[in-house]
């Protein structure tokens, strides 16, 4: 056999591969028969009316022991050995995939109800618990192999090709306001093909080289391998496939999307029933469940054999053997036998949420979890991964950037896109491209034949679709059949809420003129009283006169008690009895004689009193603010002259401020006008009305005595305040 044996194991976990296909893909709206695969679910409420599948394919490599550069390992003189990297351990694996679709196809058979028909066939195969030391060692044959001795433990391998028929059916289960859930279910009728395994228990080699002669070193092996196969290696040198192996299979799925607009499909906005809108994505958030390949295929006529693997070989034996049953029975010790097995699926989980960002633009993060145990004999699943995709998502186009990390071989970033009936991408172009140490890679391509449902053509967008719209090219209401509703008096009010479909009017009275109904020339809609003739001032009512004393209320000073008209309405009174009638007396309240207007006239006591009073008016020195030593008694005198002066209403009165001529005269002369003015608010803010008083300062220009004496400048030094006349 050459190297074949232990260059075989080399080869396949080194070109091994991520057991998902299609990445990238499978969760567009648009990828129609073939997302299937993945959920059966995802066919209901299509975007498609029919989607039919010529051929597509998807494979791919993945390992955790050797990387390399892709695109250096096939030019010339390229050096597996020393441009590789090599992240060797006691447990290093890999896994492979191959998936071909053949003919295939979906299509809608009711509104809410999906059915799809394909053909598959299908290669996978699992390295786990693989000693990559020892793997790295034998890559080239025991004779170009360095001593060593390895602990192999429990390697397991699997291999299996098969082929499926598939149907699936997918229906609308739930479907309310924002709300929508919809299930599938896929039976799958398996056809074997090849099948193959081998796993070794408590393993350990030691390898001593020989240096004369390569050929003769030793290879020293301890424990058990199992080997399972479906061929018969004995006889024949071809592969063969099993006819008679067969099974059936089972996915089912279901997805839930979240659409916050759903008022925008309604289907009764939209009249044909077999359509609802079904051209358009319409959730937000869009999430799946599915669970695949559940089942099993029987293999009648595989074998499996179990050897004892304690003995010595070497290179030179291995080259000697015709096939790998010759070869163990040679030189291992059988210890059981068995025909007949039964290969599980690889079931697996796969869970996704679809973002909808932003009108075409998608976010979508994908979990896939294998289900089958990595110790089973004969057992091989996916790898798991996470990928996270964004997406550009359109009819006849669609570009993905899938960011995967997976399962044995980490991150992997790649692209892929999608034009009318053609895709292609890879989960790892672009690391690839980039990377000197790629531990994966893959593609996918196809060709298909997309019928798409027919989105509704509504040319006028008024929200009625052609189909059912009078006026194709106006936009109107699908009240009116899509027509505009006509207006015949161009008033802005439709003919069908006009009161006066020919005569313009205001909306607010349905399309008719206002009237006027009392002919004051004020339209009844704003006439207060419609039917009563009054002028435009009283909002069309005529004037009251509730007093009945020929005076109108608008005009009468007593609008409820009868007076002279002279008097304004109001009766002639005398309050304080003075002989002059309030309504020209001054000071209705305080009696004074007609001359002065009704109000007392000042005299010269009042004035006396007056002086006397702002003589004791005090301030600190050489300040012109009220004092503080003496507060009390200027208070007092303050309250005093308001008294006074509330006896006078029509009087006016001037504050007046003197200094002494001590200081500067411009000094002084602030100093007394400051002084005046503070006396006059101090009274203000007592209640004096303000209209009765002024202020003025003279600073030392008024002396009453020589200011040659202490005693005279303290006479200078005054405030008074003098009648100025009526108001």
């Amino acid at each position: 056999m050459k190297k074949t044996l232990l260059s075989l194991l080399v080869i396949t976990i080194t070109f091994s591969a991520k057991a998902q296909s299609y990445l990238g893909y499978t969760h567009d709206n648009y990828a129609g028969v073939q997302s299937v695969l993945f959920n059966p679910a995802s066919i209901a409420d299509s975007r498609f009316k029919t989607d039919v599948n010529i051929f597509s394919v998807s494979g791919s490599a993945a390992n955790d022991l050797y990387g390399v550069n892709l695109f250096d390992v096939y030019k010339k003189g390229y050096d597996f050995d020393t441009q590789s990297v090599v992240t060797a351990r006691k447990a290093n694996n890999g896994i492979a995939n191959f998936d071909i679709m053949g003919p295939s196809f979906m299509f809608n058979i009711a509104p809410k109800h999906t059915i799809a028909v394909f053909t598959r066939a299908r290669s996978l195969t699992n390295l786990r618990n693989i000693n990559g030391s020892l793997v790295d060692q034998v890559k080239d044959g025991l004779d170009q192999a360095s001593d060593f001795n390895f602990n192999a433990g429990n390697p397991n391998g699997a291999s299996h090709t098969w082929g499926e028929f598939g149907i699936s059916y997918a229906a609308v289960l739930y479907q309310k306001e924002q709300h929508f859930l919809k299930g599938g279910l896929t039976a799958k009728y398996l056809q074997g093909g090849v099948n193959g395994y081998t796993k070794g228990k408590d393993v350990s080699v030691v390898y001593n080289e020989n240096t004369v002669n390569p050929e003769q070193g030793t290879l020293v092996s301890n424990g058990q391998i199992t080997v399972g196969t479906s061929q018969d290696f004995e006889t024949k040198k071809d592969y063969d496939f099993d006819s008679g192996a067969n099974g059936f299979g089972l996915d089912f799925g279901l997805v839930y999307e979240w659409r916050p607009d759903y008022d925008q499909y309604d289907i009764s906005r939209a009249k044909p029933a077999d359509n609802n809108f079904r051209d358009l994505n319409k959730y937000k958030l869009r999430f799946g469940l599915s669970v695949t390949d559940i089942g099993s295929i029987n293999y009648k006529n595989a074998r499996q054999d179990t050897y004892n693997v304690n003995g010595v070989i070497t290179q030179e034996m291995i080259n000697d053997a015709d096939n790998i049953y010759q070869f163990l029975n040679d030189h291992y010790t059988k210890t059981s036998s068995t025909r007949g097995t039964k290969v599980n699926l690889p079931t697996a989980i796969h869970a996704d949420v679809d973002w909808n960002m932003y009108r075409k633009f998608y976010l979508n993060l994908n979990g896939d979890i294998n289900m089958v145990s990595g110790n089973k004999l004969n057992g091989y699943g996916i790898a798991d991964r996470v990928t996270l995709t964004p997406r550009y998502e359109s009819r006849w186009f669609s570009f993905y950037v899938p960011l995967t990390y997976m399962e044995y071989s980490g991150m992997q970033v790649g692209s892929g896109l999608r034009v009318g009936a053609f895709f292609i991408g890879s989960g790892s172009i672009l690391t690839n491209l980039v990377s000197k140490e790629s531990k994966a890679a893959d593609f996918h391509l196809g060709v298909k034949i997309p019928v798409y449902e027919k989105k509704f053509k509504d040319t006028d967008e008024d929200g009625v679709i052609d189909k059912e719209d009078s006026c194709r090219k106006v936009a109107g209401p699908a009240e009116n059949n899509g027509c505009p509703w006509p207006d015949a008096d161009k008033d802005g009010v439709f003919d069908k809420d006009d009161a006066c479909p020919n005569v313009a009017g205001p909306i607010e009275n349905k399309g008719c003129p206002w009237k006027d109904s009392d002919g004051d020339t004020l339209l009844d809609n704003v006439d207060v009283c419609p039917t009563i003739a009054g002028p435009i001032e009283n909002k069309g009512c005529p004037w009251p006169d509730t007093d009945g004393d020929g005076v109108l209320d608008k005009d009468d000073a007593c609008p409820t008690v009868a007076g002279l008209v002279e008097n304004k309405g109001c009766p002639s009174l005398d309050a304080d009895k003075d002989g002059v009638p309030d309504n020209i007396d001054d000071c209705p309240l305080i009696a004074g004689p007609a001359d002065n207007k009704g109000c007392p006239k000042v005299t010269k006591a009042t004035l006396a009193q007056l002086k006397v009073e702002a003589r004791s008016i005090f301030f600190n020195t050489g300040k012109a603010t009220l004092s503080d030593a003496r507060k009390g008694e200027t208070s007092g005198r303050l309250d005093a002259i308001k008294e006074i002066l509330k006896n006078y209403p029509n009087a006016k009165f001037a504050i007046n401020g003197h200094t002494d001529n001590v200081g500067n005269p411009k000094a002084n002369q602030k100093l007394s006008e400051a002084r005046a003015k503070v006396v006059m608010d101090a009274l203000i803010e007592k209640g004096v009305n303000p209209a009765n008083l002024t202020s003025q300062g003279f600073g030392a220009t008024k002396p009453v005595k020589s200011n040659k004496t202490a005693a005279g400048r303290a006479e200078n030094r005054r405030t008074e305040i003098v009648y100025l006349g009526n108001l």
